[in-house]
């Protein structure tokens, strides 16, 4: 008898995401200087989800039109997927809008305790303890770090029936692009490294959960590492980047590419929080 699959399967996720912060309740004014970032880069939000970050006016006392404002942001190609932070007030009017909420702090896996030892060897303390089912986990961003792996025990207790094993990544092998990268594209790397060999235009974006190895000019956008893996790094021949992020520390350059290694290969790394732009040999 042919099993039939369910018609929908629902896996905890880790995507990189943009936070729009709001530090004013003038919402003429935010729109304002928002219009103005438009103009001067067209098409760098195009169909990009979006995060309000809200704990800039959390204790202002004030509601900002949350439905007004999606409306605009819509208009110009940012689709916002929900709000962080914020007061209740204001949580409330995003979810009226139809937003999601996102957690203020990351959810982290309970990491399991270890079992305390047998006071007595009598062939019932020998037996392996009863199998207990695994409780369902709610909706979780968990990060690659918070990831727990199971051990093979001593003795002969019963394995574990597939049900119950949490699912593995599986390593993909190196994803290689040898055209250039045109403006609105986006290029993921899924489990892999990203290798690319021509141009990434302004406007187009490389995603990759490993490395990113970019033999020829950036001027688009990079985001290694993109489900949390903090030694992720970026190699570039030519640095011209609009952004750079790794684990989810990003850096815009709205005035320019550091002068050090504007133009020039480059490595970027992370050190905490931090990203770190060192210069490589011409």
């Amino acid at each position: 008898m042919i099993r039939e699959e369910p018609a929908f399967k629902i896996k905890n996720a880790n995507f990189p995401l943009f936070v729009l912060h709001v530090n004013t309740t003038d919402m003429d004014k935010f729109k304002s200087e928002l219009e103005a970032r438009f103009i001067q880069t067209p098409d760098f939000f195009s169909n990009t989800p979006i995060v309000l970050g809200l704990a800039g006016i959390a204790d202002s006392g004030v509601t900002p039109d949350i439905a007004g404002l999606v409306s605009f942001m819509r208009v110009h190609g940012m689709f916002t997927a929900g709000v962080l932070g914020g007061s209740q007030a204001q949580r409330d009017a995003a979810v009226q809008a139809g937003l999601g909420l996102f957690p203020e702090t990351p959810v982290r896996r309970a990491q399991p305790q270890p079992e305390a030892p047998q006071p007595e060897t009598s062939p019932e303390a020998l037996l392996p303890p009863p199998t207990k089912q695994p409780e369902l986990p709610g909706f979780e961003m968990a990060a690659a770090e918070d990831e727990s792996c199971m051990q093979a025990s001593d003795g002969d207790s019963e394995a574990p029936q597939p049900d119950s094993l949490p699912e593995v990544a599986v390593l993909q092998p190196t994803m290689v692009i040898d055209k250039p990268v045109r403006t609105g594209q986006r290029i993921y790397a899924k489990g892999a490294n990203l290798v690319v060999l021509a141009i990434v235009n302004a406007g187009a974006e490389l995603i990759a959960d490993g490395d990113i190895h970019i033999y020829a000019p950036l001027r688009g956008r990079a985001i290694a590492g993109a489900h949390g893996n903090p030694d992720a790094r970026i190699f570039v021949h030519r640095l011209e980047a609009e952004l750079i992020s790794i684990a989810g520390c990003f850096q815009l350059f709205e005035n320019g590419v550091p002068e050090n290694v504007r133009g020039k290969p480059a490595q970027i790394r992370l050190d905490g929080s931090r990203l770190i732009f060192d210069p490589l040999p011409e």
